[in-house]
């Protein structure tokens, strides 16, 4: 049976389709607005792996060229691995469905996003979240949504739902916010130093629309929804609990109470783990794992409820309180800028690279292909946790996180107007433990400033926990990994003083309220402030000189009708240009020219000749030109690059030339003037110049002897 459900959105019709596609999955839902379509199917095995602890959950999302009407790029005509954009997408389905399955569900189960058609304006991103989330309504998976997502923008001061890449562009804010009926699930975008208050605002007009979409996934259910499997509850041995908890209670409550750095609390919990793993083994054999898992929720029940009675953390700090920070600045001195940021036990180093217009990063997708002049790349290498792990290629995560930072720091970056280096940065996490995507915003921005980078103003990150239990909460400021691992929310903002530049915030439990958003993003605040304040006693503006090391990049504008003559016949006049003063050459559409070399005096000679060959001759002005032909008739020169005239053997000299030869010989240079230009010709004189320094000669000897006399 084919239902299919429609609402209005952003003025757009907005539709969920069931039972046309892929009916061979537990749910599948094709979700269109506008001319943008994305199939999201849901499949899930029937039974959990055996002793499996975990739950399996695979998002995955893909987009076809075919949708947009285009061919992959490269020689392989297919598409091949997920693209950052892709892998960001899928993110964004995953990270607001996960909290919304049972518990006790562990099945493994895969929601795969299609892209098929895509209008050129209506991102597919958010409908294949919101879809997934339909996929599941409908399905026989146990799913306690649904929850919608929408993408909010906001132009001229109007709020805008899910807005076009145009309006996008145009917008002051970009958000895409999911979440249920009547709270929040997750949030992630960038602004451009938008308020505290700016953000609350959007968030309750996403939640307006949220609330449609959700509607109409309700009723989409009631006409075609599956009965839900049942999920079944596992009650443990009970009195398996009751003799950890006499074991374990007060041991764990005093390492809980006790201020630890990471390694001493893992080391003390592992020395814990085994004493009542072997004090248990002979009365319950083969359960190990269940032990653990007991010990684990102790931990967590004791952590939070000292939060929730004392407001004390397991360092010790208070709810509001940022650990000690340190900061190094140029600890790499090769490298074109470096900062060392050290927040706790959360360290970034993190490096800037300037480069030119080849440096940048092309991005291909269904959008037009575009160039990036600033990016940010972070890697969390296993050793920053203490642990062995394969290094293989970047992971989902890495991925994400680099993301957040590299749009909270793009909106303080500098136009190609003012700056025209490509600047890339790289933030290798040495040590985590907690927050270490807005460490890499604050060494991010220091290491900027080392490096030269012009940009406008400092910008420091803070993520903010939430503990949670009926009506108590308490929000907490710069958590850390177990306040992550063990509280329920982790909501990061980032930003200058005088506004906000990113966030992104995910839950574990269904939803918060706008009071707890409220809070943390005020808290946040205060937090961010702190931060930066630090950040400004390192360095609180950008070096005055770049690196040594860095290229030496000017530019400069010509008439974009004088583009090709810079370029010239099969690139000949530039790459010669390149190979004469040892620089790259590049050249935009709208005629900006950049020029780099790691001399800047070769840099600038390459500059004075792009003037001298764009520059047109103007009569009366003298030139030093070189002799290029020799003739019967009197001798060519180059008066400019490309340019060339006609000295006649009459304007050689004040007295009759017999011939050219007795002059000059090719190759001379020669100082003429430009007598006259016809049909594109030049006429140029040595003879006026010789009449003229005759005369200037008399008037000087005529002046001296006036002076003598």
């Amino acid at each position: 049976m084919i239902v299919k459900k429609e609402v209005e959105i952003g003025g757009k019709l907005f539709s969920l389709e069931t039972g046309r596609y892929a009916r061979q999955s537990n749910g599948a839902v094709m979700v269109r607005h506008g001319d943008t379509m994305v199939l999201v199917t849901a499949v899930a095995s029937e039974q959990a792996k055996e002793d499996q602890d975990f739950f399996p959950l695979q998002v995955e999302y893909r987009e076809k060229t075919s949708a947009a009407g285009k061919f992959p790029g490269g020689y392989i005509k297919r598409e091949g691995r997920p693209t950052e954009k892709e892998i960001l997408s899928a993110r964004l389905c995953d990270r607001p469905i996960r909290p919304l399955f049972p518990e006790s569900f562990l099945n493994e189960t895969q929601v795969i996003a299609f892209v098929l058609s895509y209008d050129g304006e209506n991102d597919p991103d958010v409908l294949a979240a919101t879809a997934a989330s339909a996929a599941l309504v409908v399905s026989d998976i146990p799913f306690d949504g649904p929850m919608g997502e929408v993408r909010v923008g906001r132009v001229n001061g109007e709020w805008i739902v899910n807005p076009t890449h145009e309006q996008v562009k145009l917008s002051d804010i970009e958000l895409v916010v999911a979440g249920t009926a009547d709270s929040i699930m997750m949030v992630e975008g960038e602004s451009k130093e938008v308020s505290e208050q700016d953000l609350l605002d959007a968030l309750k007009f996403a939640q307006g629309e949220i609330k449609k979409i959700v509607e109409l996934q309700n009723e989409l259910r009631a006409e075609a929804g599956k009965t839900k499997w049942e999920v079944v509850e596992k009650t443990g041995d009970e009195n398996l609990k009751k003799d950890i908890y006499e074991l374990a209670e007060a041991k764990f409550k005093e390492i809980v109470y006790s201020i630890l750095t990471k390694e001493e609390r893992s080391a003390r919990n592992k020395e814990l783990n085994e004493f009542v793993k072997t004090s248990l083994a002979e009365k319950y054999p083969e359960q190990e794992k269940v032990i653990g898992n007991i010990l684990h929720d102790m931990e967590k029940d004791l952590m939070r409820e000292r939060i929730l009675k004392e407001g004390i953390r397991l360092d010790g700090r208070d709810t509001k309180q940022v650990r000690p920070i340190t900061i190094e600045l140029g600890v790499l001195p090769r490298t074109h800028g470096s900062a060392l940021f050290t927040r706790g036990e959360t360290q970034s180093l993190t490096n800037v690279t300037l480069g030119t217009k080849n440096d940048e990063q092309t991005v291909d997708g269904l959008l037009d292909e575009y160039s990036k002049r600033f990016y940010l790349q972070y890697n969390f290498p296993p050793f920053c946790v203490g642990e062995v792990g394969r290094m293989m290629g970047v992971s989902r995560r890495e991925i994400g996180h680099g993301n957040l930072a590299e749009r909270s720091l793009k909106q303080v970056f500098p136009a190609e107007d003012v700056f025209p280096y490509t600047v890339r940065i790289i933030s290798d996490i040495l040590e985590s433990n907690g927050s270490s995507s807005m460490a890499t915003v604050c060494a991010g921005s220091l290491s900027m400033m080392d490096a030269g980078v012009p940009i406008s103003k400092a910008v420091s990150g803070i993520a903010m926990g939430l503990v949670k239990e009926g009506e108590q909460y308490a929000v907490l400021s710069d958590i850390l990994g177990n306040e992550d691992h063990l509280g329920d929310m982790d909501f990061k903002v980032a930003g200058t003083k005088d506004g906000i530049t990113g966030f992104q915030m995910d839950i574990k439990i269904q939803g918060i309220s706008f009071e707890i958003m409220e809070k943390a993003i005020f808290q946040a605040k205060e937090g961010r402030i702190h931060i930066l304040e630090k950040m400004n006693e390192a360095i609180n503006a950008p070096k005055d000189q770049l690196s040594p090391y860095a290229p030496r990049l000017l530019s400069m504008k010509i008439e974009t009708d004088q583009i090709g003559l810079v370029i010239g016949p099969g690139g000949k006049t530039i790459q010669g240009m390149q190979r004469l003063f040892g620089v790259d050459i590049n050249i935009n559409d709208d005629g900006t020219v950049n020029i780099a070399s790691p001399n800047k005096e070769n840099a600038q000679k390459c500059k004075d000749y792009i003037k001298k060959l764009t520059a047109t001759p103007e009569v009366g002005e003298v030139y030093d030109g070189v002799i290029t032909k020799i003739m019967d008739f009197g001798a060519f020169v180059e008066i400019l690059p490309g340019k060339e005239g006609l000295l006649h053997i009459s304007q050689i000299d004040n007295k009759r030339v017999e011939k050219v030869t007795d002059y000059f010989k090719q190759g001379d240079k020669v100082t003429v003037k430009l007598l006259k230009v016809e049909g594109g010709k030049y006429s140029l004189s040595r003879k006026e110049l010789l009449k003229d320094n005759g005369k200037s000669e008399k008037k000087d000897k005529s002046s001296n002897n006036i002076a003598a006399e």
